[in-house]
């Protein structure tokens, strides 16, 4: 061949400022971290997430009402339930879906405690707090899960999750080489760890929730993100097979993730095109599970550039010492 790689223009050099692209892995993650563990401490489920009734069980009650709400009334309307015995309601306003009439300017979201035996007391004493304060409120629906049925869904996410990362492990150990396939696992690791640290602060801050919906992004985003680490690992091993004499592996791995770096750039875009006009332009329902979308593409992207390509040089650096040691 008469291309070599060595000749390829380098527009990011990974490995030579590899210990800056891990410090920024660390400085992202650290928040999201911190934010679980808090979370585990205040919340009653002592879950790092804010889980929705999909997972704890529970009734949302929703209205629609005409008018915009500020964050003073939300905490009035706490209040009131509150006072009337509803005990640890969680309000969120939601936006309503664009092609909903125009008198609905809001709707609230009430989530309660599942109550099997005073349901309609329950929704009876909601609604006469909510209509109190919002006489023009309309009841829109009314969702209830029971705890036994949401546990259970809670137990087989993570088996899903658990039996996705299996499966991932086994067929790059059988494609690649077995270190490719610990490295890109803990790639995956880095971005489900970034989007859930996100997540938890939003359920700290705005007291966002997690569903069911919110493990079906998760799935997706870890098969998005070995997606693109396996193409930068696809371009390493053929350059190693005929340039390892010519280069270093640094040299090849550097080569490499620069000869998909267009490739990588331009599928993150083209998806993320996609997802922002389902974010802004989609129903209230799929908001959240687009926002995880979001945020595990952009982690992806950033950990099958730099942090996969970052570790898997270390491994072999830390190899090759041990090697001549011995």
């Amino acid at each position: 061949m008469s291309y070599s790689v060595l000749n390829t223009k380098k527009i990011i050099d990974v490995i030579k400022y590899r210990w800056l692209w891990l410090a920024i892995s660390f400085i992202f993650i650290l928040p999201g971290i911190i934010a679980m563990g808090w979370s585990m401490k205040v919340y009653p489920t002592h879950t790092p997430l804010l889980v929705g009734i999909d997972f704890t069980g529970g009734t949302i009650i929703q209205y629609a009402v005409n008018k915009d709400i500020s964050n003073s009334e939300i905490s009035q309307i706490r209040q009131n339930l509150s006072n009337n015995d509803i005990e640890n309601p969680v309000i969120q306003i939601l936006k309503p879906a664009a092609d909903s009439s125009d008198d609905i300017k809001n709707i609230i979201s009430v989530k309660t405690k599942f109550a099997s035996d005073g349901q309609n007391e329950t929704i009876d004493k909601v609604s006469e707090v909510i209509s109190k304060d919002y006489p023009d409120s309309q009841l829109v629906q009314v969702t209830s899960v029971g705890p036994v049925l949401g546990k259970q869904l809670f137990i087989n996410s993570i088996i899903a999750i658990s039996l996705a990362l299996l499966a991932i492990v086994i067929y790059l150990t059988l494609r690649f080489h077995f270190e490719f396939a610990i490295v890109a696992c803990l790639a995956l690791f880095h971005d489900v760890l970034f989007t859930i640290g996100v997540f938890s602060i939003l359920g700290l801050v705005y007291g966002v929730t997690v569903d069911s919906l919110f493990i079906t992004a998760i799935l997706t985003v870890l098969g998005y993100s070995v997606n693109n680490t396996i193409v930068v690992f696809d371009r390493v091993r053929e350059n190693l097979k005929f340039y390892s004499k010519k280069a270093t592996y640094d040299e090849i791995v550097n080569i490499s993730v620069n000869q998909t770096l267009a490739r990588s750039i331009n599928t993150s875009l083209t998806t993320l095109l996609t997802l922002g006009a389902l974010y802004f332009f989609g129903g209230v329902t799929t908001k959240d599970f687009v926002l995880v979308m979001i945020i595990g593409v952009l982690a992806g992207t950033y950990s099958s550039i730099f942090f996969a390509n970052t570790l898997i040089a270390l491994w072999h650096e830390i190899t090759e010492k041990k090697m001549k040691a011995n």
